[in-house]
């Protein structure tokens, strides 16, 4: 059995979420096993915690020294976003293979670069858009391919959480320009990553982008406060190759929502609603020849919807966040066993980027924007 040495950059809510599905990921891959390496963290005392409590061999303050290390084949990078292109680009020259978070640049321009360099060298990519790793997300995909739905007239989709509600939240990593953008590049590529899955390519946006809170104290407990440059909500109208057009909305400021990312898409012969926050159902409508039988239907995932079956041998029962990171990886690891990405890839993240960029733009020119 070949080893895979995992060196993991970030202990924060990601980094733990990484280091559980590396490890749960083992019991299920075949040939390629994951060995957890060595962990990295700026706070010396949260990577040795996350040492001692995941498994890893080791763990320094440094990063590079994940990149130079021998026994190290894949980059786990789960670091603050201005970050992500550096570390990225720096393990591709070494060799390694990437998993980044996303988003995974701060503008499309850097997200091709990234790409280019990991074509270039050969190495396998994964971003981390795991929501899309849902088996029930596989199935409905599987239904609009299969024409369940008809022709797909519309796309409403949402992503939206109150995390940045309270203007006492202070100013943070998530609000600095230098990384990217605001809610839409946070939420809103998430949510866009979801609609390319399901329906594909979009090829046309009007987008306006709002900043609700102008200024955050510099930190906690602090009367100093910093300008906010970034989104809070974005709206797009958005167009699809296929023909049919949607709305998409990212808003981090959502009051009592904590993790409203869903969509409801509609066709001639039927319709589809999801949301993240009862991700094991899937509500299906399919019109009915009998009269007063109209009407959505519950679908429980179970064994039936691979690979919810490596988890639960019974439907109904559930599965959670981190076993959607643990299909995440297991399916990352394969991706590299076979040396063919399975996705969604640095090209595929780049493809959302240009999306978030060219939301900016369209916010700024109050113009509709072909990508």
């Amino acid at each position: 059995m070949r080893k895979l040495g995992v060196g993991l950059i970030g202990t924060g809510f990601m980094g733990k979420s990484h280091a559980m599905a590396w490890r749960a990921a083992a019991s299920f891959t075949g040939e390629v096993q994951p060995v957890l390496v060595s962990v990295a963290d700026i706070n010396g005392a949260a990577a040795e915690k996350a040492a001692a409590q995941y498994g890893f061999q080791r763990w320094t303050t440094n990063w590079q020294d994940l990149i130079d290390d021998p026994e190290i084949d894949v980059i786990s990078i789960t670091s603050p976003n201005r970050f992500h292109a550096e570390q990225s680009l720096a393990a591709i020259a070494a060799g390694k293979h990437v998993h980044c978070e996303k988003p995974l640049a701060p503008n499309s321009a850097i997200a091709e670069e990234m790409y280019g360099a990991a074509e270039k060298a050969g190495v396998v990519t994964q971003v981390g858009f795991n929501y899309i790793k849902n088996p029930l997300l596989k199935h409905a995909k599987e239904l609009i391919a299969a024409g369940e739905l008809g022709d797909i007239t519309g796309f409403r989709g949402i992503h939206a959480e109150d995390f940045m509600t309270s203007p006492q939240v202070p100013w943070s990593w998530r609000l600095d320009p230098t990384g990217g953008a605001g809610a839409v590049a946070d939420l809103g590529s998430h949510i866009l990553g979801m609609a390319r899955f399901l329906l594909g390519p979009i090829t046309e946006l009007f987008a306006d982008l709002d900043t609700v809170v102008k200024a955050r104290p510099e930190q906690a407990g602090s009367t100093i406060l910093k300008p906010v440059e970034v989104d809070d909500i974005a709206r797009l109208t958005v167009k699809f190759a296929r023909g049919c057009a949607g709305h998409i909305e990212a808003n981090w400021v959502a009051s009592g929502h904590k993790m409203q990312l869903g969509f409801e898409i509609t066709g001639t012969r039927g319709s589809l609603i999801f949301n993240q926050e009862r991700f094991n159902e899937l509500q299906l409508f399919q019109f009915s020849e009998r009269e007063g039988s109209n009407g959505f239907r519950t679908i429980v995932a179970g064994p039936e919807h691979a690979p919810y079956g490596l988890f639960c041998p019974a439907p109904g029962h559930q599965i959670g966040f981190n076993d959607l990171k643990t299909i995440e990886m297991l399916e990352f690891i394969q991706s590299i066993e076979r040396g063919q990405a399975v996705g969604p890839d640095f090209k595929e993240a780049y493809e959302i980027q240009k999306l978030v960029d060219a939301s900016l733009v369209s916010s700024k020119e109050r113009s509709w924007v072909s990508v």
